[in-house]
């Protein structure tokens, strides 16, 4: 019964945490993917710089250099395997002579929708694993991890459906694709199920991986994409969101903080 209550408790919170996410992302927030992409920047780098890094350096019996090269092994991927999609995608078109078709700019961005989307399973590979130790531990304290958890990834996934909306991703897979990431949740609790003491060790490793995620495309693709707009109104503008970013992933975790 345990397992089922990992598995069912997994998948909700996947569920809702999208769900929520999509009915801001998917509506709202789509209309204005130019300026919601200065709100992604804040809501990636808080996640990562604010919340999930300094929950995985302080740890139990973490090793912190093993972090730290867990962190530049992830940045350095990311970087080939976006350089390895660009590399793809000039082959393609290098005798085209200049004449792009229409929507060659979002194939060309499409490729940090991918670097999303890998980084964000990995999260929620690492949630899955945190539910299944809670559950565990305790059922009430399991159901409870697994709220918080759903109301901290909903601004996350705010964040990654602009990202995936601004690399040319269509609504409709913008939506199914983050649903198929946040199946690594069930994945992690299923495996914490079975080897907790092992999974559980992983996960501040996981967690440092998949955030270096974050950054590479926030700091790599997001922000010189904000450097375009030069102007004074735009980039207080943009500050301004990143800031609003910055404090919804705080208040959210403060307020689902319970791991």
């Amino acid at each position: 019964m345990t397992l089922f209550w990992i598995v069912l408790a997994t998948t909700v919170a996947g569920v809702l945490s999208i769900a929520a996410a999509a009915s801001l992302s998917l509506t709202i927030l789509s209309r204005m993917v130019d300026k919601m992409v200065s709100l992604s920047v804040g809501v990636l780098l808080s996640t990562a710089l604010l919340h999930s890094l300094p929950e995985a350096f302080t740890s139990e019996g973490v090793d912190i250099p093993a972090l730290f090269i867990a962190l530049f092994v992830g940045l350095l991927g990311f970087f080939v395997l976006e350089k390895a999609a660009l590399l793809r995608h000039t082959h393609h078109h290098e005798h085209d002579g200049h004449g792009h078709h229409h929507g060659h700019d979002a194939e060309s961005a499409g490729r940090s929708g991918w670097v999303i989307l890998l980084g964000d399973g990995l999260h929620n590979f690492a949630d899955g694993i945190l539910i299944a130790a809670a559950f565990l531990a305790d059922p009430q304290v399991g159901i409870l991890t697994a709220v918080a958890i759903a109301l901290h990834e909903i601004p996350q996934e705010v964040g990654d459906f602009i990202v995936l909306l601004n690399a040319g991703f269509t609504k409709a897979r913008a939506l199914v694709y983050n649903l198929i990431s946040s199946l690594m949740a069930v994945v992690g609790g299923v495996l914490g199920y079975f080897f907790l003491d092992k999974a559980e060790a992983l996960i501040p490793y996981v967690i440092v991986f998949a955030s270096s995620s974050f950054i590479y495309i926030a700091v790599s693709d997001l922000m010189p994409q904000m450097h375009r707009r030069p102007k004074l109104k735009e980039s207080i503008e943009q500050v301004a969101l990143i800031i609003l970013g910055v404090v919804l992933v705080l208040s959210i975790a403060e307020l689902g903080h319970v791991h």
